[in-house]
């Protein structure tokens, strides 16, 4: 699996509105009315990460969410992966 760095990855994170780089990882917060709300989009995410094969790390804070991707199989670097999986998940924010 192909890593993503350098310039390609900066590019690739400007097409993902919300998502950032955090200490070598994919990572968006998203922050809901309320816990309840939090955890229905936490569950509407790991059918996503199910059904993709690949496992966002998932950090829940009362009514906050961060998502952190990285692809752990190929030595804890971003892959295409973990792009197409932040595309979907971004989706999940927009219907």
């Amino acid at each position: 699996m192909e890593t993503i760095q350098g310039q390609e990855l900066l590019d690739a994170v400007m097409e993902l509105p919300g998502w950032g780089l955090e200490s070598h990882e994919l990572v968006r917060v998203v922050t809901f009315e309320d816990f309840v709300a939090a955890m229905a989009f936490v569950n509407r995410v790991a059918a996503v990460a199910e059904t993709a094969g690949h496992h966002p790390d998932i950090d829940i804070r009362y009514n906050k969410v961060r998502l952190a991707l990285v692809t752990h199989d190929a030595g804890n670097v971003i892959t295409q992966k973990d792009l197409d999986v932040a595309r979907k998940l971004s989706a999940l924010l927009d219907e």
